[in-house]
């Protein structure tokens, strides 16, 4: 059953390279997955320990596979270090990004 786009729209900004998603992170979950929002984030769980950028390369991997573009397209802009991530995601419009989360 697919989620309705709009509401993933309040996690993402549309800039002039692409789309920038806000993210907050659970590492060390029992699966990769997708929970919801966390405020005007998008709640990821990930299953990678949060330890030499374990979690940040998950993160990005998971989210390249989720819309289905490549990795070199995604790249961490900000929170290398904290559970809250800011990440761009290149020539995809919000709507897209969100079209494409509410399919999962």
């Amino acid at each position: 059953m697919s989620a309705d786009p709009a509401t993933y729209l309040p996690a993402l900004t549309a800039t002039p390279a692409g789309t920038r998603i806000h993210v907050r992170v659970q590492p060390r979950a029992s699966r990769t997955e997708i929970v919801g929002l966390y405020g005007d984030a998008i709640r990821i769980r990930l299953a990678a320990l949060p330890v030499d950028g374990a979690a940040n390369d998950a993160l990005v991997r998971f989210i390249a596979e989720t819309l289905n573009v490549s990795r070199s397209t995604i790249e961490l802009i900000a929170g290398q270090t904290s559970r809250s991530k800011t990440v761009l995601i290149r020539d995809l419009s919000p709507q897209t990004v969100a079209t494409r989360l509410a399919d999962l």
